[in-house]
Parts: C-alpha cells; structure tokens; sequence
C-alpha cells in the first residue's frame, strides 16, 4: 500500500502489517495494525482509507477459498480514536516529568536494542530537547547547526533524495529556530566532528548509516516493551516532541515565542501547553502593572492659565 495524492481525488493508504502470508493475517493482527496507526497519529480518514483497502484486499481472499473469514473487519478503533484526540487536548498529559526520566528512557532503550548503538539515546534525547518528532531529527545535517549561537534552523530540505523523491524535512514551508540546550551541545559539537566536512550530512542515522524513523527506532529499540517496564505505558514516541514543549512551556517561555519554535500554524494549539498557576497569573499583573506605571496619564491634568483669557 502506498499514499496517493492528485488533483483529481486524494486518497491516502499507509503501509499494512507487512509481508505475511494471507492465511497469517489475522484478526488481533489487524487489531494491532490499526492501533499503531492510530498512535503514529495518522488522521482518522487515512486510518479509514488504509483499513478498507485492506479488506477488500482479504475479501477477495474469502472469494479464492484461501482463508474462510476476513479478518480485517474490525471494529471499535472509532472510540480509540476519538481516545486519542481527547489526550491531544492536553498534550501536557503525554509529557515525561524531568530530565532523569527522560535519559533514563533513552539509555534503556540503547541498552534493550541488539547492538546497544548509542544513536538511538542520542535521538531519543535531541528529539525531547528540541521538541522535534523523530522524522525531523533524522533529517537534521551538519549545515543546519549554528555553532556560534547554538541555533537549529529546522527547514523544508529540496535537495532531490536517491530515487527522485524530494525529502520534505519540516511540514510546508515554515522554517523555524530551535535553541539546543547546554546539556546536547556537546553531542552535537561531537556529532559534527564525527561527520566530518561535508555540511549535507545526516548528524543521526541508523547502524547502518540509514535513516531513522518512527517505526525504525520503535523496532530497533523495543519500544513498547521498554515503556511499559518504566512505567510509560501510553508513549509514544511522538510524545517526545509534547514532552520538549510542554518544558519549554513550564520555563516561561512566552506563547508567542513558543509557537515559532514549534511551528504551529494556531496559537491556540500553543496555548494548550501553557499551564500557569495562581503565582505566575498574579505575577503577570503585576508585570503589567509596572509596565504601564511609567507612562499612565496623571487622573487630573492641571490648567494651565491663558494670557490675555476673554471674560
């Protein structure tokens, strides 16, 4: 299955279970399939779309006489569906408490994969700090870096890719600047060394050299049994970006601010992230209060007496 897109009808089908034999493919298989694209975020008509292709596909099963049901026809992933939106209202919620909790997840995960390649703490920590997803990080190159001001310039990439396609590193056209915190700095500075110099090249990538995404570092790393041990049942590693967010939130940063190192194209998806208490909304009054201070209009003006006043 692959996505399509033309002026003439939209239609986009993410990629099924895999590469199974059909008499293989069964209903808790299908079950699991939509789930994870429901918490890859895939919107509810490409979970639609996908799902229908797929059991028309076994249908035409059932016809050959090859398996007797279809097992595709699954039902209830509306209400985990409509779960999921519930939780993107207050993406707070999805975020991991500090800075421990968050290198404690990466190294576990580092130390759960096969060839403990240290890439993927490396990317799981970047992706937090940054409040970046994980597609977004593994399309960061060397050029990209200002090492003087410590500034990621996350940007569309238009460099054609092996094959013709065009890898689109950031959602349509904003580019936005993402400060890198003193605690990745030197991962990055190592990073850039190791690459070399060449300013194209890709600062993370997979074992192997290749690209690293969503479902290549949940395999990779075993990410579902990994945060369920620590007791993060319900991340996902989309929520590593809610995580980065929800902290540059909490440490003040201003809406406005924060909105242009997400790139939202809403403040109000911005402001789901700001959770003042009583303390700072009182504070911000008396922020005001001593902003307008300066220039507030005396209540009464005196008069001044004219020269040469008509009775």
């Amino acid at each position: 299955m692959r996505r399509y897109d033309s002026t003439s009808a939209r239609c986009r089908v993410v990629p099924a279970p895999g590469h199974f034999p059909v008499r293989m493919i069964t209903n808790g298989a299908v079950d699991r399939t939509v789930h994870g694209w429901i918490a890859d975020q895939h919107s509810r008509s490409t979970v639609k779309n996908s799902l229908a292709v797929l059991v028309r596909v076994m249908e035409q099963a059932v016809r050959d006489g090859i398996i007797t049901v279809n097992p595709a026809r699954v039902t209830g992933w509306q209400r985990e569906y409509k779960q999921a939106e519930d939780e993107l209202h207050n993406p707070r919620a999805l975020a991991l408490r500090d800075w421990p909790t968050l290198l404690r997840l990466a190294q576990a995960l580092t130390d759960r994969s096969h060839d403990h390649y240290r890439g993927w703490r490396e990317v799981v920590v970047f992706a937090a700090a940054t409040a970046a997803g994980i597609g977004k990080v593994s399309g960061v190159r060397a050029c990209y870096i200002d090492t003087e001001n410590w500034i990621w310039t996350v940007r569309r990439q238009t460099t054609p890719a092996p094959g013709g396609l065009t890898d689109k590193n950031t959602k349509g056209k904003r580019a936005r600047q993402v400060p890198l915190i003193e605690e990745i700095r030197p991962m990055i500075a190592e990073r850039i060394l190791a690459v070399g110099p060449n300013p194209d090249a890709r600062l993370f990538t997979g074992p192997r050299g290749g690209r690293i995404s969503t479902a290549v570092l949940r395999d990779a790393t075993h990410w579902d049994v990994v945060v369920t041990s620590l007791g993060h049942e319900r991340l996902r590693r989309h929520d590593l970006r809610h995580t980065g967010l929800t902290w540059f939130a909490d440490a003040g940063v201003p809406a406005h601010v924060l909105r242009k190192i997400a790139g939202h194209g809403s403040l109000l998806t911005t402001h789901r992230y700001l959770h003042p208490d009583m303390t700072q909304t009182t504070n911000t009054g008396h922020a005001l209060t001593a902003h307008l201070n300066p220039i507030r209009t005396p209540l009464t003006l005196a008069v001044q007496p004219t020269a040469g006043r008509r009775r």
